[in-house]
């Protein structure tokens, strides 16, 4: 086999399902294929996931792929793992799951949180501030009010269900489970570990867990799992695991990244300050930058990544492609249509053919995309999403473009706080996700924007793709600064004049509708406004 022939098997595991793809050491994606995993929504702003699930989706995931390209396995040079983020799994001393994995939606801790990050001392921005500035100067950022992540998730478990709490040994992410699995090591990436809020990330090629920080997180040292680099190799494949999926023996397995670092990777944008957006379930705006800096107000921070000397600045929206999921399947049940597995990618033709006939602008009607509060520009886990301005000129049609719009809109108001965090226009960003599928999206994006929109081959396949060449560079195939010639673009799009004004209006009307609906959905949900 030539080194031209070797293949990744990368291993793109999102909220939705995990997709095992066969990936050339040149970026292209050969083939894959998709196991759906289920959520589960709970009371109280609950959202989980079973580990066992994630597990057979990629066990199935990967029979399939590999069986339906006969002689693929033994090209496979090395695995590597993109997983969904701030997720939290508590596991026994043998690696076994106790519960259910709390998911990055998942509210559950807001209280517990809030109570965790106060003081003596009056708040700032909701926290005390000598623990403010603590978590601000080591971490690169300070826990999320909502709860919504592993900081969160754990005071959670900690005050609810102190019985579970007392029998957890580690508490995992979702790509520290899958790793396990994988190789038998108990290991969590920089980045994996990156929301428990108890790494000292000031030097990105010295990141360790610091025992203050520790300390205000109620937790103990031996409750997490060892630090790694994205790249490092893990050891070999589990025989076991190995046999079943009908892999060599000694196939290397590299530790990879959790989706936002992955797909930073896989779009291509790894030169200072180039920008990417995923759309996906979830949403965000990514640039690697050289300095670890944060902006509490506005909820974005650059921190630890899959680039050895650089910080990702990350900013995100709780829910994206989520909304267009939760429209096709409980509002609009046009199966005929719209298909169930938004992995294919007919689902964004079809949205494309009906958003395509309506106006800019949706003929007046506004969607607001907060389905499970918000993260950034604002950190506010009561805001919910809403139709406004509904009437019954409205079809079925406008409601479409009006959510591509709402997500695009929230894209806007975040890109307002990039560009102040980066100092600098944007002039171009490229767009990967499920959503970069979507000619009209894209365009829809690049005029709310304002800005050139780049459409890369296989948008769907970014974290993929960066996972596997986390993968490459771990096995000494490439180096990180061969990525930008390994993506190559299929389309840019640029923004129109016809509808400047039109989005200006909507972006106006839109900033409104959340300064006068915040302080509503705060009482309604028994919070102060």
């Amino acid at each position: 086999m030539s080194h031209d022939e070797r293949l990744v098997l990368a291993v793109d595991l999102g909220s939705s399902g995990c997709k095992t793809a066969l990936v050339g050491l040149d970026g292209r994606v050969r083939a894959f294929a998709f196991r759906a995993v289920t959520s589960h929504v709970l009371p109280g702003a609950g959202v989980e996931q079973c580990p066992e699930d994630w597990w057979q989706a990629f066990l199935d995931s990967t029979i399939e792929v590999l069986h339906d390209n006969p002689g693929s396995a033994a090209k496979v040079a090395a695995i590597a793992c993109s997983c969904q983020g701030e997720a939290t799994l508590p596991v026994d001393r043998d690696g076994k799951p106790l519960a259910r994995a709390m998911l990055y939606m998942d509210m559950r801790g807001q209280a517990a949180v809030q109570r965790q990050v106060s003081g003596r001392l009056p708040r700032v921005a909701g926290y005390d501030p000598l623990k403010l500035w603590r978590w601000l100067r080591l971490t690169g950022g300070a826990p999320a009010l909502s709860g919504k992540d592993p900081f969160g998730h754990i005071a959670f478990i900690r005050e609810a269900m102190p019985e579970l709490y007392a029998r957890t040994a580690k508490f995992l992410n979702v790509l520290d489970f899958m790793n396990l699995r994988l190789t038998g090591r108990t290991v969590a990436t920089v980045d994996s570990a990156l929301t428990t809020w108890i790494t000292d990330n000031r030097d990105p090629a010295n990141i360790h867990y610091d025992d203050d920080l520790l300390k205000l997180a109620g937790l103990q040292r031996d409750q997490l799992p060892e630090l790694v680099r994205c790249s490092d190799v893990l050891g070999p494949l589990r025989p076991l695991v190995a046999e079943r999926l009908g892999l060599p023996a000694g196939v290397p397995v590299v530790a990879g990244a959790v989706d936002n670092s992955a797909s930073a990777l896989g779009s291509g944008a790894v030169a200072d300050n180039a920008l990417h957006l995923y759309v996906g379930t979830s949403s965000w705006i990514g640039a690697h930058v050289a300095q670890k800096k944060t902006d509490l107000f506005k909820q974005i921070a650059a921190v630890p990544c899959a680039l050895p000397d650089r910080y990702l600045m990350m900013v995100m929206q709780s829910a994206a492609g989520a909304n267009l999921s939760f429209l096709r399947d409980r509002i609009l049940y046009a199966k005929d249509a719209l298909l169930q597995d938004e992995a294919r990618p007919d689902v964004y033709r079809i949205l494309d053919e009906i958003a395509a006939g309506v106006p800019a602008g949706a003929r007046g009607l506004l969607y607001l995309p907060w389905l499970m509060g918000e993260r950034s520009p604002v950190d506010d886990g009561n805001l919910r999403a809403g139709l406004l301005n509904l009437s019954l000129e409205h079809a079925r049609e406008d409601m479409v473009r009006a959510f591509l719009e709402g997500v695009a809109l929230n894209t806007r108001w975040m890109m307002d706080a990039v560009e102040g965090f980066l100092g600098q226009p944007a002039r171009e960003i490229t767009l990967v996700g499920g959503g970069g599928q979507s000619d009209v999206w894209s365009q829809i994006f690049a005029d709310v924007l304002g800005i050139t929109v780049h459409q890369p081959e296989q948008p769907i396949q970014a974290n993929a793709r960066g996972a596997a060449f986390l993968a490459g560079v771990g096995i000494g195939a490439m180096t990180f600064t061969d990525i930008p010639q390994r993506v190559a673009l299929r389309r840019s799009f640029e923004p129109g004049t016809s509808n400047r004004q039109r989005y200006h209006d909507s972006y106006a009307t839109f900033r409104a509708a959340h300064k006068a609906l915040a302080p509503f959905y705060a009482r309604l949900h028994g919070a102060k406004p």
